[in-house]
């Protein structure tokens, strides 16, 4: 091709090379393994194929109207082929009474069908069989000729130049032991299949090879820190442990918990780094498995401290762990952006000399200032706040880095953990406590606002506590911050026994805290807000939460916006308002919210809605490939066999040093791109 398709093809698909080109697989494809008659024909075909001959051209119309017909027959019956561009072209390229193969859409009008610049090929052309694949084009490429069809035309090229022993990308014994399909066979039959079945096994192999080589990468890159990186052992649970445990612990803890502190616990006996990602839904009790874990690290001699995304949940987790430590001998202290300068001077001088054991902070604990004695381990709430760098510094409060435990209440996908978060250990709380009960959720239209109203009276004489959010897709949408003040003001009015406040992200941080500390403290009895509030904050009164134009909100979102009711002992409700016209995705993911309280349940289904977007920001950046097939709401069964065979690889030879493994590391450099893994530096 010329260099300007070239550069075209750069641009818009990231096409550099003959691999990447042969690498664009087909999004979908039609079916031209059969040969219709023009007898046949019903308004049920989307696209079809004749074979017949051109018996005759005429023209209809002048000016912009003129149109040359091609009258086609396929031995028993004619139909018109239509044309309204290229008429030369048309007349020149095609003969009279010459067998083609004619593929299109059949038109129907004033009771005849027609095809409207249909593909016309002669019957030698390969590219005609089986099935025809589709690929997408941007509108640069089409109008630059590079539509599907060009596409289809330049792989079939570059497909023609493989030879038929072209180098296998898995090794032999993968091949063997998962009845793959060769690499030849597999990337001619995910272009131009012969049959659904070769098509199906084509995808078989080429999603297989590609989550493999995910896995290679995360699990390789893990053994390697593992390795490198040694950790502080922690051989004895402490007396510290044992007190707190037997003495004030102020519940009993529930099965999940105590699995999740026995897998923590074997982690900090050994001599390497744990790097363990904790997940839990809202209200599970992550906050006690990690005191727990804090206390093993103090009973060791070592310091811990946890990092927090927002000062209101900083101050939330020290509050709520000093009065748990408050007859304890442990020391325990808050380091924000509001510390004053001469608390914080007292603060750097116990850390360095040891005396301050429990350190709870926002980002404030990764400023260069702050210096641990012996900093044994950090623990990170909500780590998807923190960026890479952040992290890293992190690291670098001691010597020898502590061990890492990351806490989520964002559910996560199983096969997204062993991806995105593929290096870490997964810890996951699937149980609440009991006596919590479950929250109640109801998705009611515009027309029932009366009967919300009525309820929302109701749970305020009971001296309950409402939240009533905003979806602000964009802060500076200003048609989004007049739907949230309008909100504000109709509350004040049909609520007006009782003080409405209000949050928004255009709020000063200030100004945030300020109000967010009038309704944890009940001053405020409804909070209207944005969903600035959907992580963290604890307001056991609170009961009732109102999501407002619940349709534009994606579903891991409105989970953990309901998780901030039912923190209390009280029934808590979650009421999902809507319009009346509704996708039917959208009415799917309504559903799936009344119908379960369950968070993993929820981020499966968001993922096969939604696929599997990703966790912070950019498509798929956790990962260190790109997906060009596989899909991760749909490939978990597939992942979970290429992540043991990766495994058993590794364990046998961890440095790929043998010679049936040099393929691996020939294709992990081949496959590499410049994005950042930043699960490595949890």
């Amino acid at each position: 091709m010329g260099p300007k398709k070239a550069e075209i093809l750069n641009k818009e698909a990231e096409i550099y090379s003959l691999y990447d080109l042969i690498q664009t697989f087909p999004y979908r494809y039609i079916d031209r393994s059969r040969f219709y008659k023009i007898a046949e024909i019903s308004s049920n075909n989307t696209h079809i194929q004749l074979r017949g001959k051109i018996v005759a051209f005429s023209t209809k119309g002048e000016g912009r109207a003129k149109r040359l017909i091609a009258h086609f027959t396929d031995g028993n019956d004619t139909i018109e082929l239509v044309f309204f561009k290229g008429i030369p072209f048309v007349l020149k390229a095609y003969q009279l009474n010459t067998e083609y193969i004619v593929f299109g859409k059949p038109n129907y009008f004033n009771g005849v069908y027609s095809f409207v610049h249909p593909d016309i090929e002669q019957p030698s052309e390969e590219r005609t069989q089986g099935f025809m694949p589709l690929y997408h084009t941007t509108e640069k490429m089409k109008n630059h000729f590079l539509h599907s069809k060009a596409l289809q035309k330049f792989i079939f090229l570059a497909l023609k130049q493989l030879p038929t022993d072209v180098a296998e990308t898995l090794p032999q014994s993968v091949l063997n032991k998962r009845k793959l399909m060769p690499l030849y066979d597999a990337l001619w039959q995910i272009h131009f299949p012969q049959n659904m079945q070769l098509l199906e096994q084509a995808r078989e192999r080429l999603r297989y090879e590609e989550l493999f080589y995910i896995q290679v990468a995360i699990l390789r890159q893990a053994g390697l820190m593992r390795s490198k990186q040694k950790g502080h052992p922690m051989p004895q649970v402490g007396d510290i442990f044992h007190t707190f445990y037997r003495d004030f612990l102020p519940f009993e803890l529930t099965n999940a918990q105590k699995k999740v502190i026995k897998e923590i616990r074997a982690d900090l006996v050994r001599e390497t780094q744990m790097n363990r990602l904790l997940q839990g839904d809202v209200g599970s009790g992550k906050t006690m498995v990690a005191l727990l874990t804090m206390l093993m690290a103090v009973g060791n001699g070592f310091q811990a401290c946890l990092l927090a995304p927002t000062e209101i949940l900083a101050t939330q987790h020290y509050e709520g762990l000093f009065k748990l430590l408050k007859d304890m001998p442990v020391s325990i202290r808050l380091l924000t952006g509001s510390t004053k300068k001469k608390d914080r001077v007292s603060l750097h001088q116990s850390l360095q000399d040891g005396s301050l054991q429990i350190l709870v902070g926002t980002h404030a604990i990764l400023e260069d200032e702050v210096k641990f004695a012996n900093l044994g381990l950090a623990i990170i709430d909500e780590q998807h706040r923190f960026g890479v760098a952040q992290r890293a510094k992190m690291w670098a409060k001691n010597h020898r880095p502590p061990h890492v435990l990351v806490m989520t209440a964002t559910p996560i996908p199983r096969t997204l953990a062993m991806t995105v978060y593929g290096d870490l250990d997964v810890s996951v709380i699937d149980e609440l406590p009991p006596g919590r009960k479950p929250i109640q959720t109801y998705h009611l239209f515009e027309n029932k606002r009366a009967n919300l109203h009525r309820f929302v009276h109701e749970q305020l004489q009971q001296g309950r506590q409402i939240y009533v959010v905003y979806p602000l897709i964009k802060e500076s949408e200003k048609s989004d911050l007049k739907d949230l003040e309008a909100g504000f003001e109709s509350m004040q009015k049909i609520f007006s026994e009782v003080e409405v406040g209000m949050v928004h992200g255009k709020m000063k941080p200030a100004e945030k805290d300020a109000e967010m500390q009038r309704f944890l403290s009940g001053e405020t009895r409804i909070l209207v807000a944005t969903t600035v509030i959907e992580v963290g904050v604890n307001v056991p009164n609170a009961s009732v939460m109102i999501i407002e134009n619940a349709e534009r909100v994606g579903l891991a979102q409105l989970h953990q916006l309901r998780g901030r009711v039912g923190r209390g002992a009280d029934q808590s409700y979650c009421v999902l308002m809507t319009k009346y016209e509704l996708s039917s995705d959208t009415r799917k993911r309504l559903e799936i919210m009344t119908e379960t309280n369950d968070g993993f349940r929820i981020a499966e289904a968001d993922m096969k809605l939604r696929g599997p977007g990703d966790l912070d920001g950019t498509m798929q950046s956790g990962l260190p490939f790109t997906l060009r097939i596989a899909n991760l709401s749909n490939d978990g069964v597939v992942l979970q066999q290429a992540r043991v065979d990766v495994q058993e690889i590794l364990q046998a030879d961890p440095m790929l040093a043998s010679p049936e493994n040099a393929i691996l590391l020939s294709q992990l450099k081949y496959r590499a791109t410049d994005a950042v893994n930043w699960s490595l530096i949890s």
